[in-house]
């Protein structure tokens, strides 16, 4: 079997998730990504909103026989002797449709082939097959090294930390923001002082979200005590009292993928246009979000289309940004936001 030898890794990765424009959500999924010759492999596969089977959130017995498929030590998990390489981000069910692939071993090299996208049993690589992409040649060490790694907790998605902890004056806007993290799959808890509060319920979070009215005294004195206690968070200053917009910086802060191997990678808002910069085509949404007078938020969807590989400048209505706004960009695997610059 010829192919040309491609090198092989894993790295974090995330399905962003959020409160849309519309009220629906979508729900946030960590995984490990596989990553083919220095870029994740699911970048060649369009703008496809999809997870890799290796998910944080799977039980641990589930997630161990995943990793040993991939290994060759177990059976394919399709009956078709496929394996599934990814899958729906909200169900993981196959009748959804799902990126699959052969594996097979070489000699000592393990050669992923035949993608196609597959919704039943049977798949038809003529009229379903990913031409193009593949066949993939792995060198054995590294390949078995990097699936190793995540049985030996070096990779460990369970170390991700999907726990925010929510500080500000406002509690019914703190309220609705731990309900609206909850919903799309993170965990939050609200407090005024974590002075108190012991190193190891620290170690569980990954972020840390200030209201506006908090003081930078106050900042300063919770920032210690995680100091302290030693666990590194991402700290997450709140724009405004808009609860999709909140979701989207604090989905931002918790995404652990490598800056490097990420699509959406620069978000710029200024004199009513938004610059976008992507490193791969994909499908680029901007929401608009304002306070009014009152302080009544108002949200405008101001763009959706695939974009290609670069650097974009797209016209946003005037109405939507005008006053304090702000914009947020999102692919299926990041998002950004931005305050409008006058």
């Amino acid at each position: 079997m010829s192919a040309a030898y491609a090198t092989f890794g894993l790295a974090p990765a995330m399905r962003a998730g959020g409160v849309l424009a519309n009220g629906d959500f979508q729900v946030h999924r960590d995984f490990v990504d596989f990553i083919v010759d220095g870029r994740p492999l699911l970048f060649r596969l369009s703008d496809l909103d999809a997870v890799s089977p290796l998910a944080s959130d799977v039980p641990p017995a589930i997630f161990t026989a995943q990793v040993r498929s991939l290994l060759g030590e177990t059976d394919a998990p399709l009956s078709s002797g496929r394996h599934v390489i990814y899958g729906c981000p909200e169900c993981e069910d196959l009748a959804c449709g799902a990126v699959t692939a052969v594996i097979e071993r070489d000699g000592d090299d393990f050669v992923w082939k035949d993608f196609a996208w597959q919704s039943a049993e049977d798949v038809d690589l003529r009229l379903n097959g990913y031409h193009g992409i593949g066949p993939f040649r792995f060198r054995g060490a590294e390949y078995r090294a990097a699936l190793d790694s995540l049985l030996r907790g070096a990779t460990d998605p369970e170390g991700a930390r999907r726990r925010v902890l929510l500080i500000g004056a406002r509690v019914a806007v703190l309220a609705k923001l731990a309900a609206a993290l909850r919903t799309i799959g993170i965990g939050a808890d609200i407090t005024h002082e974590v002075g108190a509060v012991h190193a190891d319920e620290l170690r569980g979070y990954g972020a840390v979200a200030f209201g506006r009215a908090v003081t930078e005294e106050e900042r300063a004195a919770v920032r210690r005590s995680f100091d302290r206690a030693g666990v590194d968070v991402a700290y997450v200053d709140g724009l405004a009292p808009i609860v999709p917009l909140l979701v989207a910086q604090i989905e931002h802060a918790l995404d652990r993928s490598p800056a490097a191997q990420r699509r959406l990678t620069r978000l710029v808002a200024a004199a009513g246009e938004a610059g976008v910069e992507v490193s791969s085509p994909c499908r680029v949404r901007l929401t608009a979000y304002r306070l009014d007078r009152l302080y009544r938020t108002h949200a405008q969807e101001v763009f959706d289309g695939v974009l290609e590989a670069g650097l974009h400048r797209i016209a946003l209505d005037a109405k939507a940004v005008k006053g304090e706004s702000f914009v947020v960009a999102r692919t299926s695997g990041s998002v950004l936001v931005e305050a409008m610059a006058r």
